[in-house]
């Protein structure tokens, strides 16, 4: 595939595919890669790029061309992805073709730039809009240059250029920034307009947390967008890397996970999905060994509603979770990614590769990520299992940021653990359960093991229980008090409305686990089927009762062409769920059929 519009990641282009394919060793640049500069500041110049000269909205394969080692055939995908998975009507042999199809109409048809139809390009029309039409306009400051004195340029991207400033006056006098210039002549649809809008009011609503990069303030003048922001000069998390030889080991792995985690915790909770991380979109602020860690470069970053899917595809090849691809998705996707982080934290090595960029979206589609070979068998179970359950490519079977943090391989009882927006979606919809669904799962809180009470005693002390209960004040304080302008733009609050019921009862720690846990979760679990046996006993005893096939029918959501399948999941002898019945219940499953769903 052509890279008109490829990115240039470092972390594409600074790794070599290993001897045995399981992925690409980070430790060795290649020879012919494209030049870089070393980035102590905070992003470049390009619209959503960090300084690794990665231009926007795309994706990519390897920028030069590698082969297998002699001998050495590629991996067979050890799995399919059935083609209805895709939500296009009719699926192109290749996912690439669509997928950069969207991002090319993201970008508008790049006219003077040297593209063509040729290249797929589509056109960006905005209702009859031209260029001409634009409105470049973002009603910043004008008078930057009486505030910052410009200096060296440290990094250089598709959109502009970040460089190194100084403040003249004000708190920041004499005081070194960073500054991120995006060039308007480059602005050339409403899109990317917009997504420098975006940047700046995500940048500015959650600057704070102390893994974010912060924020300083945004001017424009006739020729370019300014942002000033804070100056990281410990470098990336990439070169840390590879100054390590390619991999970290445990503990210095954990620790650079736990950071990252917490900040993509907080933007989750304000209901901010990055979108973009990978080890060049972190910085470390100073180079101390153990400065800490700060996200940048949210030019790919949008709000997510806790009842809505996104569906533009954008990110970074080797880092996209499968259900973007799908075009349906949330903050599930940036824990996909930083999966694929720990992963090669840890043994040095992409998870998934190719050498083209279709290649690399059937491999994230199809194939499991190498964990029995070199170095696999010398790192820890729990390390094995905490990336396992990252890069679940079921989005429903993955931790969340907060529950990572929770994982064996994580845990510290000093630390910490961040507000979950999970727990509201939960609950939420337990809320809205009936009665018999509402028991099965009473009876499956009631197996849960130690490391899944850790996680939601955590999150229940976290609503400040009072008299050991807690109602929807309750959620909405703790929802307020971590409120952010991001939030409210994001409109997370709005969840609150469809937990109205909690205004009439209280709940207790025993319920709140019931209502706060997800069957398709523990369902990644190895040890699921025990959970799930003893699950079923305390629901024999307390909630299991004699249902019709067409009460099971209406609990399910199905119509009567399913009554075949439904039947198998009552027991003749009883007339009540048998333990398949069981199982099917707490997932809340559908049978997939055209003429089964009622309307």
């Amino acid at each position: 595939m052509g890279h008109c519009c490829s990115k240039d990641a470092v972390a594409d282009s600074a790794v070599k595919e290993d001897d045995n394919n399981a992925g690409s060793t980070v430790p060795n640049r290649p020879r012919t890669p494209k030049p870089r500069t070393p980035s102590p500041a905070v992003g470049n110049g390009t619209n959503g790029r960090s300084s690794t000269n990665t231009p926007s909205h795309s994706f990519t394969g390897s920028p030069w061309h590698s082969t297998y080692p002699a001998g050495v055939p590629p991996t067979p995908s050890p799995a399919r992805t059935p083609r209805r998975m895709f939500k296009w009507p009719f699926p192109p042999p290749s996912p690439a073709k669509p997928i950069m199809s969207a991002i090319m109409k993201r970008q508008g048809n790049g006219k003077g730039k040297g593209n063509t139809a040729a290249t797929g390009t589509i056109p960006e029309d905005e209702g009859g809009e031209g260029e001409r039409a634009l409105d470049k306009s973002f009603g910043y400051q004008r008078n930057f240059g009486s505030k910052y004195e410009l200096g060296k340029e440290i990094g250089r991207g598709h959109f502009g250029h970040t460089c190194w400033a100084k403040g003249k006056k004000g708190a920041l006098k004499n005081q070194p920034v960073a500054v991120k210039i995006i060039s308007k002549a480059k602005m050339t649809t409403a899109i990317s307009i917009e997504d420098v809008r975006r940047e700046v009011k995500l940048l500015k609503g959650l600057s704070g947390h102390q893994h974010m990069v912060q924020f300083h303030d945004a001017f424009e003048d006739d020729q370019n967008v300014y942002i000033v922001m804070e100056l990281c000069e410990g470098g990336e998390l990439l070169d840390r890397i590879l100054s390590r030889g390619g991999r970290y080991t445990e503990n210095d792995a954990k620790s650079i996970v736990v950071q990252i985690l917490s900040v993509a915790s907080f933007c989750h909770l304000q209901g901010v999905v990055h979108r973009d991380l990978k080890p060049e979109n972190f910085l470390f602020s100073t180079r101390e060994e153990d400065s800490a860690l700060k996200v940048i470069d949210f030019g790919l970053s949008d709000y997510a509603r806790p009842d809505l899917r996104l569906n533009d595809i954008v990110g970074s090849a080797y880092y996209v979770a499968p259900e973007v691809l799908h075009r349906s998705y949330n903050v599930e996707a940036d824990i996909w990614s930083i999966g694929v982080i720990t992963y090669i934290l840890l043994c040095g090595s992409r998870p998934f590769f190719a050498r083209t960029e279709s290649g690399i979206f059937r491999s994230v589609l199809r194939a499991d990520p190498n964990l029995n070979d070199s170095p696999w068998p010398s790192v820890t179970l729990e390390a094995k299992d905490f990336v396992k359950r990252l890069l679940n490519k079921d989005h429903r079977k993955r931790m969340t940021a907060s529950q990572a943090l929770t994982h064996p391989w994580l845990r510290d009882e000093n630390r910490a653990i961040p507000l979950d927006i999970l727990i509201y979606k939960l609950v939420k919809t337990y809320l809205r359960a009936s009665p018999l669904k509402r028991a099965a799962l009473k009876a499956l809180s009631k197996a849960l093991t130690e490391d899944e009470l850790v996680y939601l005693r955590a999150q229940f002390e976290l609503l400040e229980p009072k008299d050991g209960c807690v109602s929807l004040d309750n959620f909405r304080m703790a929802l307020v008090k971590h409120s952010t302008a991001a939030m409210k733009e994001s409109r997370v609050l709005d969840i609150l409305d469809a937990m109205k019921p909690l205004s009439y009862t209280r709940m207790g720690f025993e319920e709140f686990c019931a209502a706060a846990i997800s069957p398709h979760q523990l369902e990644a679990l190895e040890n699921w089927e025990m959970i799930a046996s003893t699950a079923f006993d305390y629901f024999e005893l307390e909630g299991n009762r004699v249902i019709s096939v067409d009460a099971l029918a209406q609990e399910m959501n199905v119509g009567p062409s399913a009554h075949a399948i439904l039947k198998d999941w009552i027991r003749n002898t009883d007339g009540k769920l048998n333990f398949l019945g069981y199982t099917k219940l707490l997932h809340g499953l559908t049978i997939r059929s055209s003429n089964t769903r009622h309307h």
